[in-house]
């Protein structure tokens, strides 16, 4: 017979569990790591992080290379509970490649980069009431600090709506509106090109303008009229632009028919163009018609883009500094956050003249 087996014999034995050991993960270096390996304080590390007080050279060193030899990385999130600051600023502007919003973008970025913060962008594919409201709400829901608007269409920015307690800066809009703006001096830029042309012997200057909606466009309007009426020139009406290079070939036509229509005493001669791919588009107009530049017109033009120098012939210009616009804007705001003081408007960049050899004597 069968030996019979034991109470629970016949069952399966249970197996043993198995412990696997993990590697916890490595910890994230914090503020006080940096300190530590470079022998400073807390506070002089967040000094040279933020750019915000005087360190010495040899002890910024120090504090950089701990922070690349230990890997360290700042924490966005546990910075703006500490701090109750999201450290963003908001951004709009027009989309596209045109030189100037380009540069002053830069020169934003550059700043806050400088002071630890971060940009958040928002491109306008047309720049309209709607557009520019919905991007400004978009931002506050971002949590940005600060808004810097880059572009200065008057009836838009004239009427722009801007959420409660959001400081909001415009580059390059008229100086007296409703909100704060830097800007560079447009007025003396158009000064410099029309007396830069009044004396090198011409008579008069014609003028290509900008579009109507455009504060750079009126001001460079009213610094052109100015340096006429100094020295009692004849001020004609101005040719209407819209800063593209087929406005400025447009006007370069008109510009060839008085030419060729007037008696040699009453010919335009020189031309100052509000911007330099007006200027471009009006060269191409007048080499077209056979006019030699300057022998037969002189041109100037403003904003020195790329290329300028390299024209035929190479193109007298305005210099803005945009890197610098964009700068002050962010410089404006921050005073506004850091100190809770008005952010005043600032129109004192200086264009620089650039003589090259599109303006001689007629």
């Amino acid at each position: 017979m069968p030996v019979p087996l034991g109470k629970g014999a016949d069952r399966p034995q249970p197996k043993e569990a198995t412990v696997t050991a993990t590697t916890p993960a490595p910890r994230q270096p914090v503020m006080s790591d940096v300190a530590r390996m470079a022998g400073v304080s807390h506070q002089t590390v967040s000094r040279v992080l933020n750019d915000t007080g005087p360190v010495r050279e040899e002890t910024r060193r120090r504090v950089l290379e701990a922070i690349d030899a230990l890997g360290y990385r700042r924490n966005p999130a546990a910075r703006a509970l500490v701090t109750q600051r999201s450290g963003l600023l908001g951004v709009i502007t027009p989309f596209g490649i045109h030189h100037g919003p380009v540069h002053t973008l830069l020169g934003v970025e550059e700043a806050a980069r400088a002071r630890g913060m971060s940009v958040v962008l928002c491109s306008l594919a047309e720049v309209r009431s709607g557009t520019m409201s919905a991007a400004m709400r978009h931002l506050a829901g971002q949590n940005v600090e600060g808004i810097v608007v880059v572009t200065s269409v008057t009836s838009v920015v004239g009427s722009l709506p801007v959420p409660e307690g959001l400081p909001v800066v415009v580059a390059q809009a008229r100086p007296g509106g409703h909100l704060p703006s830097v800007s560079v001096d447009h007025e003396l830029g158009a000064r410099l090109a029309t007396r830069h042309l009044l004396e090198a012997g011409h008579r008069t200057v014609l003028h290509v303008r900008g579009p109507h909606d455009w504060p750079e466009g009126d001001r460079r309007v009213r610094g052109w009229e100015e340096a006429l009426a100094e020295v009692g020139a004849p001020v004609e009406e101005p040719l209407l632009g819209d800063w593209s290079g087929d406005s400025g070939y447009q006007a370069g036509q008109e510009v060839v028919r008085r030419w060729r229509e007037l008696p040699a005493g009453e010919r335009p001669t020189a031309v100052f163009a509000a911007n330099d791919l007006m200027a471009f588009g009006l060269m191409h107009a007048l080499h077209e018609a056979g006019l030699r530049v300057p022998a037969d017109v002189a041109v100037v033009g403003f904003d020195d883009v790329p290329g300028a120098a390299h024209s035929w012939p190479p193109l007298t210009t305005l210099r803005q500094d945009f890197r610098e616009l964009g700068r002050q804007c962010v410089h404006a705001l921050l005073a506004r956050l850091d100190g809770g003081q008005q952010i005043e408007p600032v129109d004192a960049i200086p264009p620089q003249l650039v003589v090259r050899c599109s303006s001689g004597a007629p």
